[in-house]
């Protein structure tokens, strides 16, 4: 299958729900340009609660270690799927892609999101950055790309594990019901063990990673008495797929500010978030890195050879047929672990854009146990669940294209907050002037630009549809929130009318 590249202690004080900021007696089109003009302060960015829940009975539950591996998920969950880019452009631009990648693109974006992770603690993430820096249609559309963006590169997962399955169960790896029924009920089950709480999500990671890690620790110490170096110098035949390659890379790093959307439910995320990325990139760097020097200079298969399944082969090969069950029974943990981790980060940024009154407060209820957003999980379960249907390429391709436009976004919040917010305080602050700030995110930025320049016509038709869907949707939710035909938060819906009414006159 040939991917269609796309080329995805002190805290900010806010009012609490419920009490509505006061102002000074003005017109409504004053109000709706300091509405753009101004940081908002409408809702909670202590604590993760939605309006149906209180304050005290969700405290904080996720410390530095579990956040660690929810990102290690979020972004990676090991080097399974990346044969593609072996493939694509041989063993050394692999290697070399894997080694400058990870710095080159995660470093900037990890900047990003400790800064402002630390200083809009809330739920929602990366959509309050761009509703306070631009206003609610740019929150909107963020949330509208980026949760999209989450929730299919979620239906990638099981149709990645049936790839890896199909090598016991041939019928499983074949379009047909058994493979339709598998990664339907994968998701479905799936879904189900996110209701049961995000503090055994966190440490569920922290398992799954250990365990899918293990079999490539071994194989890669079982490979140093194998390793040629010369075989890392194999050629493709004919012309390298460089997009092919790059999509690979990308699809593999992205996702580095997802967990930004559960910084509600982050024990002190003005510190933890900040470690917590440092140790991600370093760990993902290194789980892509050591696995695939240790595949492609310890066995002798050609370019040719690396398709989705090969590194479960290639554990064969160095270490015998135990180590291959193991490294491919792996890939079903790490699956596990990436769709856990996703989802939960999906069902959080619903919970907060509902928060912020950008989605009707139901889904911002909460089971009482648990404190899980339950609304919201079934929500992203429905949406993955129908783009299940897609094809693996497809899926990837759309995924990485919206990541694309939502990233894009999200750094002009970041400039923007920067330049004319200077003094919002930043529990942590990337220590660089606005200069150097705009040098850091060029480079990651022309990246994205290019995913989106050679993108398919097919991955542009379905992101223009998709993108006016959002647009659509914000219309839509401004209209009920200016007739109250349905329920928002309180906090933060009169603000939006506010606006709203005084963009119409």
């Amino acid at each position: 299958m040939n991917r269609e590249i796309l080329m995805s202690n002190d805290q900010t004080t806010i009012a609490e729900p419920g009490t509505r900021r006061e102002h000074p007696p003005q017109s409504q089109s004053t109000a709706a340009q300091e509405h753009h003009q101004q940081p908002r302060h409408g809702y909670t960015a202590q604590q993760g609660g939605g309006p149906t829940s209180s304050r005290s009975s969700h405290q904080r539950k996720i410390t530095l270690i579990p956040l660690v591996f929810l990102i290690y998920f979020q972004v990676a969950g090991g080097p399974y799927g990346s044969e593609k880019a072996v493939r694509a452009a041989g063993p050394l631009f692999t290697l070399l892609g894997f080694l400058i990648f990870p710095f080159a693109w995660g470093v900037p974006e990890s900047l990003v999101t400790a800064e402002l992770a630390s200083a809009f603690p809330g739920n929602g993430g990366f959509v309050l950055w761009a509703d306070h820096a631009f206003g609610p249609l740019a929150g909107s559309l963020l949330g509208t790309w980026k949760y999209l963006s989450i929730v299919i590169n979620i239906a990638a997962y099981p149709a990645l594990v049936a790839d890896y399955v199909g090598g016991v169960a041939p019928a499983i790896a074949e379009p047909g019901r058994a493979r339709t029924g598998t990664v339907i009920g994968m998701t479905l089950f799936l879904s189900f063990l996110n209701y049961a709480g995000l503090s055994i999500v966190g440490w569920g990671a922290v398992t799954l990673g250990i365990v899918s890690l293990a079999p490539f620790v071994l194989m890669t110490a079982m490979s140093v008495p194998k390793l040629r170096p010369r075989r890392w110098a194999s050629q493709v035949k004919g012309r390298k797929d460089w997009r092919m390659f790059f999509n690979t890379l990308f699809w593999n790093l992205n996702y580095w500010d997802s967990a930004s959307t559960m910084a509600g439910e982050v024990d002190r995320p003005e510190g933890t978030f900040p470690r917590a990325l440092a140790v991600a990139v370093l760990l993902i760097a290194v789980s892509y890195l050591l696995p695939l020097m240790a595949a492609t200079g310890a066995t002798d298969a050609a370019p040719d050879a690396w398709v989705n399944g090969y590194l479960a082969d290639a554990a064969g090969i160095i270490g015998g047929r135990w180590l291959k069950y193991w490294t491919g029974a792996g890939a079903v943990i790490s699956s596990i672990g990436m769709f856990e981790a996703q989802m939960s980060s999906g069902a959080f940024q619903l919970l907060g854009m509902a928060e912020l009154g950008l989605l009707p407060a139901l889904f911002a209820r909460r089971a009482a146990r648990t404190g899980t957003p339950w609304v919201a999980i079934v929500a992203s379960t429905a949406v993955t669940t129908a783009v299940s249907f897609l094809g693996f390429d497809d899926v990837v391709a759309t995924a990485n294209f919206l990541y694309s436009l939502g990233t894009l976004l999200e750094f002009a919040s970041f400039l923007w907050l920067r330049a004319k917010h200077p003094e919002l305080k930043r529990p942590y602050r990337v220590p660089l002037p606005l200069p150097a700030l705009v040098v850091m995110c060029t480079v990651p930025s022309a990246f994205l630009a290019y995913v989106c320049v050679v993108a398919g016509w097919r991955v542009f038709a379905v992101a223009a549809g998709l993108t006016a869907l959002g647009v659509g949707w914000h219309g839509v939710m401004r209209v009920c929130r200016l007739k109250k035909l349905l329920r928002f938060n309180s906090a933060v819906a009169a603000d939006h009318r506010e606006a709203d009414a005084g963009e119409t006159v």
